[in-house]
């Protein structure tokens, strides 16, 4: 038997293992939805994450993962840590996921119960199937195939995290990591909290935007007016916050911050038009926004959303020229471009985009810098080859515009670490939305590329 036939055949065992798993994938996705752990005691109770760490600390000793513990974090939530050591001289290699959920929202927008799997048309839908209790199922289906749940051990060393306030941005792990660097500290960082390009796309996350977050606060009279009686030439704070907000974009849709380029290009994986347009659900007859492709405007260019305004309501307004409202605006910067930078030129430009000398008060609120992945490392390389053989298709790179601000934490107290993003969230998990789902062989395909993974990985050493 060649050596490239035996290897043919440990993959195809792989694959089997990985496939015979998948009940025991399911299962194990039941069990965890039905937890509510939303990290929020406003809206459900502590103890929900309480009995979704303890489940993580159980299986994943099972799993074949040592010292298995819950570890508080300065934010108050506790994350989830253990490890299996590897091989003298393997490499290691840190496995991520988080396990806090966001809310259900409107209940009523679910098709059925959020926090109880179900299986429709060959998917499983309810609350974290993808984001991430999706990834945790991965990730000990990976596990259990490698053989570590019978003492098998693993080809490297594994450190293993999971989060516990992830969706609610405390950043509780974030200051852990220089707190406890011993808990982090690997050669490649494997951080599961994103997805496939496209459904069966194998995909590597190279790029996270990063954002910055203002309130704007715009004054033109001491208290509001009757508009029957002073309404023309009295200044309509409104009027004015409209203007203002107008000017954050052109005539073609490109964001127009004064001091900030706008003319980044993507190089990655395309993404075309057409499938933007049924992905994000555009209305027929309604242009996608600026002059770039897709990509360019997602993943190389900032771009600014209102993500609110306070202003009377039509129910219940009255006849009033406003003398006071506000905004909260979203600027969702590139890799190499700096949040601070841009937050300092988005509040400058709202301020001298004010018109008739309204007056104009800019508060920062939450910021996180843009990431960008390096990846000619062996990592990669090895990432790539395990993709391929799992899917049978070449790995390709895509952008996020979400900001994931571990990255950045990591990659500045372990630079030589090799940082990669990957996972079961492909579009149409809806994460985030009501009847957010999973396809199950995303779970099984993704399974066996990490375990291809960590063994080619081990081997490239």
């Amino acid at each position: 038997m060649t050596a490239e036939t035996a290897r043919s055949a440990e993959t195809a065992a792989l694959r089997e293992r990985v496939r015979a798993l998948m009940p025991r994938a399911k299962q194990d996705l039941t069990e965890l939805v039905a937890m509510r752990s939303v990290a929020d005691p406003r809206q459900f109770p502590p103890e929900e994450c309480a009995r979704t760490a303890d489940f993580l600390v159980r299986a994943f000793t099972e799993a074949g993962l040592g010292d298995m513990r819950r570890v508080t974090t300065p934010d108050g939530t506790d994350a989830v840590v253990g490890h299996a050591p590897g091989p003298a001289g393997s490499p290691t290699v840190l496995l991520y996921c988080h396990y806090d959920v966001q809310p259900p929202l409107d209940d009523d927008a679910w098709t059925t119960p959020p926090f109880e799997l179900t299986e429709r048309d060959g998917r499983w839908y309810g609350r974290g199937t993808a984001d991430c209790k999706g990834n945790i199922a991965m990730h000990l289906t990976a596990l259990r195939a490698l053989g570590g749940a019978h003492g098998g051990g693993f080809p490297v060393t594994v450190k293993f995290v999971a989060e516990g306030s992830e969706e609610q941005g405390t950043g509780g792990l974030e200051e852990l990591v220089p707190r406890q660097p011993d808990l982090f500290d690997a050669d490649c960082l494997l951080i599961c909290d994103t997805g496939n390009f496209a459904l069966g796309l194998p995909t590597a996350t190279t790029s996270l935007r990063g954002l910055t977050n203002v309130v704007v606060t715009v004054s033109t009279l001491k208290g509001e007016m009757h508009s029957g009686m002073f309404g023309g030439p009295a200044p309509d704070a409104l009027a004015a916050l409209v203007r203002i907000l107008d000017s954050l974009r052109d005539e073609k849709g490109d964001t127009t911050v004064t001091g900030l380029d706008g003319d980044g290009v993507w190089d990655g994986v395309d993404y075309p038009a057409d499938r933007f347009r049924a992905d994000v659900g555009a209305l027929e007859g309604v242009s996608l926004l600026g002059t770039g492709s897709v990509a360019d405007e997602l993943w190389a260019r900032p771009a600014v959303t209102v993500l609110g305004i306070d202003c009377p309501p039509v129910v219940g307004s009255s006849a009033a020229v406003q003398a006071k409202v506000r905004a909260r605006v979203s600027l969702r910067v590139p890799p190499g471009v700096d949040a601070d930078d841009a937050r300092r030129a988005l509040t400058d430009h709202l301020v001298a985009a004010a018109p008739w000398g309204a007056r104009v008060e800019v508060e920062a609120e939450s910021a996180g810098q843009p990431f960008r992945a390096r990846t000619d490392g062996p990592a990669y390389r090895a990432l790539a080859a395990a993709m391929r053989e799992a899917y049978g298709k070449d790995m390709v790179e895509s952008g996020q515009g979400g900001s994931i601000p571990l990255c950045n934490v990591l990659a500045g107290r372990f630079p030589d670490a090799e940082i990669a993003l990957i996972g079961v969230e492909e579009p149409g998990c809806l994460i985030h939305a009501p009847n957010e789902s999973v396809d199950p062989s995303e779970i099984e395909n993704m399974a066996l590329a990490e375990a291809l993974f960590l063994r080619a990985y081990a081997e490239s050493r």
